[in-house]
Order: C-alpha cells, then sequence, then structure tokens
C-alpha cells in the first residue's frame, strides 16, 4: 500500500511539473526541448528524494490531519525552492522562468493535498454510511475548542455510535455561525425547542471549564426535554488539554458542584519541589495520594510515600511506578505516632519539602475515641514537626480542616492544636525555612465523604440520611484541593494558616437529592436522623480571634493567629499525650477546652 502512495505521489507531483513547465513558457513556443527535458529529470530526481526522505507516502490518507497537511506543504515548498536553485545552477544550459517553480508548487499542492482530502472524504463517507443506522443523535453544549474537537471526534470515528447535530452555545458571537460544518442554532435556554427540532437524542456538556451552575442548568433543561445527558472532565481532569470520545461519561454529583477552574502560579510551586525530595505523610490517603500525584507533575527528584496501611502504599507506589517511572521513589511503611521510626525515616531520606497528610478525620469516632486523636492528629503532628526541625526540612506542609475552626468536636481540636504546634515550631526555623498549614473543608470523593454514602444508602434501596434539614457544608475535589495545597506551599510564609477559598457551602440535604435524580433510581426517601455528637450545622474558616490578609494568590487566604511560644505547646502536648496513654478521656476534653479558649464543647475552660 505503501509503494502505491509513493508512486500515486511521484506520478501527482510530476504531472505537476510538466503542466507548469508547460504553462511557464513563452505561447506557442516549443516547450519540451532537450534543455527542458534536463530540467524536468532534474526535477523529478529531486521529488522522488524529497518524498523518500521526507516520508510523505507513509500519511494515512483517510486520516489525513491538518499537520500531515503542513508536512506536506513543506516538503512542497522544499521542492519549489531546490528547484529554482536547481535552474540557476544549470543556465545557460537551461532556462527555466522563476514562475516554473512557483506555478509548480501551487499545482502540486492542489494535486496532492486534493487526492489525500479526497481520499478522507470518501473513507470517512463509507464509515458513516457503516454506523449511520445505529448513530445517537448528539446535541453538543459548548462551541469552543473542546466542543469542536469532540465533533471532529464523533466524525472521524462513526463506531462510537454517536453522530452531532449542531451546537447551542450563550456566546453571542458564535450565533449563526458554523463550527466544523455544523450550526450554532442557540443559547443554552433554547435547549428543549432546538433538541425537538434536531431530533436529538442526548446532549453532550462539551464545556471543561463550566461551573456547576452551568452544568446544573443544562442537565435540568435536559431532563425536562427527557433526553440523556453526559459530559467531558473538567479542566482539572484533562491535563493535555485534549478530548476524545473515550472521556465522554455520565454527569455525576461533582460537576453540579464545580467552581471556576484555580489558575495556580506553576512556577512558583516548580521552585520549591523541582529537583527536592518530597515526603509525603499518609501517602496512601485520598489526599495524600493525589498529593503524590500532583507533587509528581512538578519532576521531584525523589518522592518518599509514608504511611501505615501498607495496601493503599501499595496501590500508590505502582501507580506512581506506572505513570512517572523516570522519579525515583519510595515506599516506607511506619506510623507518624513512632517518633524513633521517623527519626529513622528522615535519617535516611534526608527530605527537603514535607506534606502531612496523616490523620484521623471522622468527627463521629473521634468522639469516643478521644486517646487516638490526640496521639495521631496532635502527637504525631508534633513528631513530624521535630523531624522536620532536626533535619532541616526547607517546606513543611501541614494539612489542617475548617473543623479545626472554633472546634465543637475532639476531632477538630486535635487540628486546631496540631495548626499551634506547627505555628510554635515555625518561630525555631532558620531564614531558609517555612512551616505551613493549610485549611480546607469537605472533599469530594475521600474516603468516608458524604456521596460514596449517599450511593450506598440508595444501591441498599433507600432512604438516604441526613443529619439535619439546614447542615451545611463546604466542598472542593480531591484534585483541587491538592493543587491549592501545593500552591499553598509555595507561598511559604514562615507560620501562616493558609484558607482556601470554598466557594458557598452546599446544603447537605440539596446534595442527598442530587445525588439520588443522578443516580437514576425512584422512590428514594431523605430521612432526617439528628446531629451527631461533636457536629456543627455550618462550618467556619476563621475563628472568633483570628482575622484575615490576602495572599498573592487569589484562591488563597491567610489567617492572622497569635504566636504562639514553643515551649508551652510542647508541654500541652507532652501533657495529652501522657493522658491518651492513662486512656483519661475527660481529662482529655477539659485540656482541649483550656489551651483553646474558643472552643464550643461546652466544657468550661
Amino acid at each position: 500500500m505503501n509503494t502505491l502512495k509513493y508512486v500515486c505521489d511521484l506520478v501527482l507531483w510530476t504531472s505537476a511539473l510538466l503542466l507548469a513547465t508547460f504553462l511557464g513558457q513563452e505561447p506557442q513556443a516549443a516547450w519540451l526541448t532537450p534543455p527542458t527535458i534536463v530540467f524536468l529529470a532534474v526535477g523529478f530526481t529531486l521529488k522522488l528524494l524529497i518524498e523518500w526522505f521526507g516520508r510523505l507516502y507513509l500519511q494515512h490518507w483517510g486520516r489525513i490531519s491538518v499537520r500531515d497537511l503542513y508536512a506536506l506543504a513543506r516538503a512542497v515548498g522544499f521542492g519549489a525552492l531546490a528547484l529554482l536553485s536547481s535552474a540557476f545552477v544549470l543556465q545557460p544550459l537551461v532556462v527555466v522562468s522563476p514562475a516554473v517553480p512557483l506555478l509548480d508548487a501551487v499545482l502540486s499542492l492542489v494535486l496532492l493535498g486534493g487526492v489525500r482530502l479526497a481520499t478522507r472524504i470518501i473513507y470517512e463517507r463509507h464509515k458513516r454510511s457503516v454506523y449511520q443506522g445505529t448513530a445517537r443523535r448528539v446535541l453538543l453544549v459548548g462551541a469552543g475548542e473542546a466542543g469542536s474537537l469532540i465533533a471532529r471526534e464523533m466524525a472521524r470515528h462513526p463506531e462510537a455510535g454517536l453522530r452531532a447535530v449542531g451546537f447551542l452555545d450563550d456566546r453571542q458571537d458564535r450565533q449563526r455561525q458554523i463550527v466544523v460544518g455544523l450550526p450554532v442554532l442557540g443559547p443554552v435556554k433554547d435547549l428543549v425547542r432546538v433538541a425537538r427540532e434536531v431530533e436529538a437524542q442526548e446532549v453532550l456538556i462539551a464545556v471543561p471549564s463550566a461551573s456547576g451552575a452551568f452544568v446544573r442548568q443544562v442537565v435540568e433543561l435536559a431532563r425536562s426535554a427527557q433526553l440523556r445527558y453526559r459530559i467531558i472532565p473538567g479542566v482539572f481532569e484533562i491535563l493535555s488539554g485534549q478530548v476524545s470520545i473515550s472521556q465522554i461519561r455520565d454527569v455525576d454529583v461533582q460537576d453540579l458542584l464545580r467552581r471556576e477552574p484555580v489558575q495556580l502560579n506553576n512556577e512558583e510551586i516548580s521552585d520549591y519541589i523541582r529537583d527536592r525530595r518530597v515526603l509525603v505523610t499518609g501517602a496512601g490517603g485520598s489526599i495524600g495520594s493525589e498529593i503524590v500525584r500532583q507533587v509528581a507533575r512538578y519532576s521531584p527528584s525523589r518522592i518518599v510515600l509514608l504511611g501505615r496501611g501498607e495496601n493503599s502504599i501499595f496501590s500508590i507506589q505502582h501507580e506512581l511506578a506506572r505513570e512517572w517511572p523516570e522519579i525515583e521513589q519510595v515506599a516506607l511503611i511506619g506510623d507518624v505516632r513512632d517518633a524513633p521510626r521517623l527519626d529513622a525515616v528522615f535519617a535516611e531520606q534526608r527530605p527537603d519539602v514535607v506534606f502531612h497528610a496523616a490523620a484521623h478525620k471522622h468527627v463521629p469516632l473521634m468522639e469516643v475515641s478521644p486517646t487516638e486523636a490526640v496521639l495521631n492528629n496532635i502527637v504525631g503532628t508534633a513528631n513530624v514537626t521535630q523531624m522536620c526541625l532536626r533535619y532541616h526540612v526547607r517546606r513543611f506542609v501541614n494539612i489542617s480542616t475548617d473543623k479545626a475552626v472554633n472546634p465543637t468536636s475532639v476531632m477538630g481540636a486535635s487540628k486546631r492544636l496540631a495548626e499551634m504546634v506547627i505555628s510554635g515550631a515555625a518561630r525555631q526555623t532558620s531564614q531558609d525555612q517555612a512551616f505551613v498549614s493549610v485549611r480546607f473543608g469537605n472533599v469530594l470523593g475521600s474516603r468516608g465523604s458524604v456521596i460514596p454514602t449517599f450511593m450506598e444508602q440508595i444501591r441498599a434501596g433507600g432512604p438516604v440520611t441526613v443529619t439535619h434539614p439546614e447542615m451545611r457544608r463546604y466542598f472542593m475535589t480531591i484534585p483541587e484541593a491538592a493543587r491549592l495545597v501545593l500552591q499553598a506551599g509555595g507561598l511559604g510564609e514562615n507560620g501562616r494558616v493558609y484558607l482556601l477559598n470554598m466557594g458557598e457551602p452546599v446544603k447537605i440535604v440539596d446534595l442527598a437529592q442530587d445525588v439520588i435524580r443522578l443516580s437514576g433510581a425512584q422512590n428514594i426517601d431523605v430521612v432526617y436522623t439528628g446531629t451527631r455528637p461533636g457536629e456543627k450545622l455550618y462550618e467556619e474558616l476563621l475563628t472568633t480571634s483570628e482575622g484575615v490578609d490576602s495572599t498573592t494568590h487569589s484562591e488563597i487566604f491567610s489567617a492572622r493567629l497569635q504566636s504562639i511560644e514553643p515551649v508551652w505547646i510542647g508541654q500541652q502536648v507532652e501533657d495529652l499525650r501522657r493522658m491518651a496513654l492513662s486512656n483519661d478521656t475527660e481529662a482529655i476534653r477539659r485540656r482541649l477546652a483550656l489551651i483553646i479558649p474558643e472552643n464550643k464543647f461546652g466544657l468550661q475552660n
């Protein structure tokens, strides 16, 4: 097949030269003279070599692309220059008008490009005719870059069973335009009418930067038109900047909670991660493992995975080896509560950057096991902090939570105290070190989060349980939270507690109803079970005594904290450790209430 294409190209390219030579001669003059034959022979030889070394015969004509046509134009242009140079060298033996090479280039592009485009048209028409009867008619929402890419993919791959019939787009400058051969049929609000007119069977949201409100609007309109609705991934999921049919998926509840994409300062993040040794505690958890994935994209010299769950560490270790084989990695099993083990790890690995994601996070469980909250969240954080000081870690980022603000639970209080430990340690650092905490809310899809719980209840036939009709929470996606953690680490103002812009809080009952609708389940009730011990109706991002400052990043703010004396906080941690080891839970609660005056435990400090 390649030999046939090679011969066909040579025949067409030589024909172009013959025709150009004929048209370039003076009228009524003999054109096929011996000097002209010499010129034609030289031209044929040049084109034979360019076709071979340019590998033009390897192009797939049925799937010819703009990049292929550019390669063809470059080869033809080079051929025209070579012909012009040959004509100059062969003078006075051969006298050829300079217009001949130029005319040859134009005719060559028409003939060589035309046969390729014609082959592609025939190829695609044949494929479409095979699958025409079974293809679903798809109305695309979004006529931008992603929408046009998806429309092209559908045209090239009719075997996917999808046929684009038009676009909807709210931008005025796109109305009544033709995009990749398809009309923009109106704004999104006209979805029901347009879908009926074009007999659409499915709606595809092709706007990677779409907000949750926009996705929700399209979903509601598609439901009212009784159409299936799907979506392409958001910008956080499309790292390559390309989209394809394989990435089309059903709309899920995370899409309904999308926010405007966060712009990261990649240079700032790269400055403190590239070619550094990075250690992540709790690396097997949902947040820790995502931090590992994000860190890997900034080319550290080594990533150390530390956690106590061997299965989860094994999983992220193999993912890292598969996706980023060029990065050195070390997977270690260890507990942040074990100071000697941590000392051995730090002494051997000598990390430059540490992300501390190891923590207990479930409020009700920590209410009945406060000793574990103290040993893991407080003592464990103090242990990691001491190692970071001892081994001169340049950047230490502690993952905190909005539940640390005016805490009503043991878990929240333990995380608030962990922030205070970091703040106290920051006063002991050198000038080239920065110890910070990052505070954010609930993370969609993390282990134990509400959506997987709702889905389990729906699969069991219901009901879906919500603690209170007014319960509200801030939400982020796992990748968004991890990226902002890395960005906050890049700001690196020692001793700071950074707050991530969580957007607007979401009512949990609304979230539950969205999950029920998206699951397609029928007759699933929402039942209120009452608030659990230590649980708030509304989460907060600042304590009653804190103010807030802006930073260089629009999505990250800095809390103004009271300065913490290192010796004092160290003594509090040691006292709490002894209370936990003796299982004195009441003493733990009283001491936490004493240390954190803004607490809402209901205890007197």
